[in-house]
């Protein structure tokens, strides 16, 4: 009995010792086959009398071996792709069945029906198989023992057995959460296609083989167009449906050599090894092609028409790494947005100058808006008929020591981008108000005063509670100010710039469409919106006294403003003959050379004292 004991005591010890160098191995991050194969090896040192193999078991219930280092090759090999069912051999059944099976004579036993001829000229007369489950009833694998002779297992094997299967459910389930975490670090969790850390080794790899075979690649960036509207309007469950569609279109019109990522977002990067510039735009008319056909969604009849803005540029040209080559792909891409979307567009050098140029721009503004080195200017408004002084106009003014005068289409542009522009709108508020209530402190009749607001603004700030505030500081009355907002922001179906208006309109601020004519005019929203005002585009103005067509503009445009009680302010006025032209028509105001300048402060005051009262 002692020496039953010890040998059992001892079959423990070498089971521990093997179980300890498995773990080991997993502790350690090898490849689950390596594992598996030390697994086999150790069993088989073990157990001479046994030959060892590990099947896996994929989601459709196909086996491949996975380790078996004693078995013939030729009979693993015929194993792969196999599928298991209820009389497929010991392994293929066990799996099926989701419990061992022990076949002690393969040559009889009618699991192994399909399969005897195979293993029977190979030496192989029984074998015990378990199935290896993760969960309650996923089988992800069989270990299976397999005898030279008809036989059923010694304790000692079903001992190593089950100490085996739980080394391969350790194994497996490692395996499983390193795939995971592998899938976290390298896939985008949406459409499974790389991410930016996955890109950056692949680029890396890319680039590095062109360089050094001086052979040419290419880098697409894709920005899908208003993919925003998508997630705002049907929610960012449909908007990841979306985005899973179209990397599968996208991935469909690229080579296997290529490479597509998904940076975040609606974001995506083509790496092309082997394309030159010319060859890059072709892939990009593909995969503006491949979007072509609506994208259906899921629970729904309803489909959505998807667009994509292309930047392009080539290696080395436009870049000797990821980083550069990104950097140039998204300027390129924004001349693509800028050209109307839907388009491609090659990354040109002279682009790189100009978001240099507007880069220096937006940090020499910011240093002028920090250090009180911007000015107004204002522009007299005055009535048609008397040319009596009705308000001024604020205008932003910017006078850098390096640049000079800025004109303003070239720093308002730059702060629209930048988001410096409600800073700076604020800024020309507040010290519009303030400069009105001076000049009435002064004795200086200005009877009102109007500031351009942008419709960025309306969208983030409080604009209504800022001119409330403004004019109870100043001790001013509502009228006396009055917002101009261009055709853009009349138009915008959203609550929040529409109540900001609405509040204005309460308030007694008046409400100035700037530009009118020039944009998107509609009669509608004229109607339902609290406007007061009309401001004649001077593009109308410029030719009045020589094109009819510009005669009969203007007219309508007056027209529609006196048949709505709304004052109509015609711009750019600058000979007395435009004067005349508009004055006939109905027009009640004007801005222009002919009246005045913008000028200065001071400069503005020197002008209206002469038409002051008294």
């Amino acid at each position: 009995m002692r020496e039953q004991h010890a040998t059992r005591s001892d079959e423990q010890a070498v089971i521990d010792h093997l179980q300890r160098n498995v773990l080991e191995a997993v502790a350690l991050g090898r490849p689950l086959a390596a594992v598996m194969d030390l697994l086999c090896r150790g069993v088989e040192t073990l157990a001479p009398e046994v030959i060892c193999s590990v099947l896996a078991v994929d989601a459709d219930g196909h086996v491949h071996p996975l380790a078996a280092p004693s078995l013939p090759a030729a009979f693993s090999a015929a194993l792969e792709g196999f599928s298991i069912g209820p009389q497929a051999g010991s392994c293929g059944t066990a799996a099926w069945r989701r419990e061992p099976v022990e076949v002690t004579d393969i040559a009889s036993d009618p699991l192994w029906a399909d399969f005897r001829a195979l293993a029977l000229p190979h030496g192989l007369a029984a074998c015990w198989s378990t199935p290896i489950l993760l969960g309650a009833d996923q089988v992800v694998a069989t270990f299976a023992l397999y005898y030279r002779e008809p036989r059923g297992a010694a304790p000692f094997h079903r001992r190593m057995v089950q100490a085996c299967a739980q080394l391969c459910q350790i194994a497996f389930m490692h395996d499983r959460h390193q795939r995971e975490i592998e899938r976290l670090a390298y896939f985008d969790g949406v459409t499974g296609l790389p991410n930016r850390t996955l890109l950056a080794d692949r680029a890396r790899q890319t680039l590095l083989l062109a360089s050094r075979t001086d052979a040419p690649a290419a880098l697409l960036l894709l920005d899908i167009d208003r993919f925003k509207t998508v997630n705002d309007s049907l929610g960012h469950a449909v908007g990841d449906q979306v985005l899973k569609h179209i990397s599968g279109r996208l991935l469909g019109a690229l080579r296997d050599s290529d490479s597509l990522a998904r940076l975040g977002g609606d974001e995506f990067v083509a790496l092309l090894p082997g394309c030159n510039a010319e060859d890059a735009m072709h892939v990009a008319d593909k995969l503006r092609a491949a979007l072509e056909a609506p994208i259906p969604l899921d629970g729904s009849h309803a489909r959505v028409q998807m667009t994509a803005s292309i930047g392009v540029c080539a290696f080395p040209k436009d870049g000797q790494d990821l980083d550069q080559l990104l950097k140039n792909a998204d300027i390129a891409m924004y001349e693509a947005k800028r050209a109307g979307r839907d388009c491609a567009r090659f990354f040109l050098h002279a682009m790189n100058q100009a978001l240099d140029e507007r880069l220096d721009i937006e940090a020499a503004l910011r240093h002028a808006l920090s250090h009180r080195q911007l000015q107004l200017h204002f522009q007299p408004k005055v009535r048609l008929s008397d040319r009596r002084l009705v308000g001024v106009e604020a205008l932003l003014r910017w006078h850098d020591a390096e640049r000079g005068w800025v004109p303003p289409d070239r720093f308002i542009p730059v702060a629209e981008e930048s988001g410096l522009i409600n800073a700076l709108d604020a800024w020309v508020l507040e010290q519009g108000c303030a400069q009105l209530a001076a000049w009435r402190a002064q004795g200086v009749d200005v009877p009102g005063l109007s500031v351009n607001v942008s419709p960025q603004r309306f969208h983030q700030d409080d604009v209504a509670a800022h001119a409330r505030a403004l004019i109870a500081r100043h001790g001013l009355a509502a009228a006396d100010l009055t917002l101009e907002v261009t055709e853009r922001l009349m138009l915008d179906d959203t609550s929040r710039p529409r109540e900001q208006l609405q509040q204005l309109h309460e308030m007694g601020v008046g409400v100035s469409v700037d530009d009118f004519g020039t944009g998107y005019s509609s009669l509608s929203y004229l109607k339902r919106l609290p406007v007061t005002e009309l401001k004649l585009d001077k593009s109308f103005v410029r030719d009045l006294e020589h094109d009819a067509d510009d005669r009969a503009l203007s007219s309508a445009v007056i027209g529609i403003g006196r048949s709505l009680g709304l004052v109509v302010v015609a711009e750019g006025v600058e000979t007395d003959g435009q004067r005349e032209i508009l004055l006939a028509m109905g027009c009640d105001a004007a801005q222009g050379w002919l009246f005045g300048r913008p000028m200065a402060a001071e400069a503005l005051a020197e002008w209206a004292a002469p038409r002051a009262p008294g």
